[in-house]
């Protein structure tokens, strides 16, 4: 039996609840303008019914809580504990945190640089769960590459990834309709990327492998 995972576990209990207790209270829009990621506010303020926003740079996180529906809710709360259960114990809760953290800001990069001018809000979990689809597929991945010139058979196993993951949104947006749907893909695109980056180092620092 596996050893429970309190950190990715209570990551996904704190999403529930608050998604519960919006829902219940009716506060659910006014959550998602005041704390979901909006790339249009860097460098500019955006026109808002009064109160409080979230400071900008802690929005990658705060979005990172909040859901749209149900069945969003759902969907990302079942992938989170079943890959981050898996990954925690190898990994630690320390590693987990920064991996999920970093997946969050990652994935706010890469949608604030496909449209800056968004005054769209994006949230929830997905750019945290894809860093740790990256990580998973890395170290669960039975499938060797060979190396290509300079470039390690590790680092090509890790861009062939990137390469179907990003195909693999690419399509989603598409099949979402013009503009990409409602669908944050660049998100899933951005905390995959940063899975990637990250997977070394975090397994270097949990064991002090090379």
């Amino acid at each position: 039996m596996k050893r429970d995972a309190p950190l990715v576990t209570g990551y996904a209990l704190a999403c529930v609840i608050l998604f519960v207790l919006l829902w219940i209270t009716g506060y659910q829009i006014d959550a998602v303008v005041r704390a979901g990621f909006i790339p249009a506010r860097l460098g500019a303020e955006l026109i808002v019914p009064p109160g409080t926003l979230v400071p900008f740079v802690l929005t990658p996180l705060t979005s990172a809580f909040l859901h749209g529906g149900v069945l969003h809710i759902a969907f990302n709360m079942v992938v989170l504990l079943f890959i981050g259960r898996q990954l925690e114990a190898p990994l630690g809760a320390r590693a987990m945190a920064v991996l999920l953290v970093a997946g969050a800001y990652g994935g706010a990069l890469a949608q604030y640089l496909a449209d800056p001018a968004s005054a769209v809000p994006m949230i929830g979990a997905s750019g945290a769960i894809s860093a740790l689809i990256a990580v998973f597929a890395l170290i669960f991945s039975r499938s060797q590459a060979p190396a290509i010139g300079p470039i390690p058979g590790h680092w090509v196993r890790a861009l062939w990834l990137a390469a179907a993951w990003i195909g693999v949104q690419i399509l989603l947006g598409f099949a979402g309709g013009a503009g990409f749907g409602a669908i944050a893909i660049w998100a899933h695109v951005g905390g995959f990327l940063a899975g990637l980056f990250l997977a070394r180092p975090l397994l270097r620092w949990r064991f002090g492998a090379r």
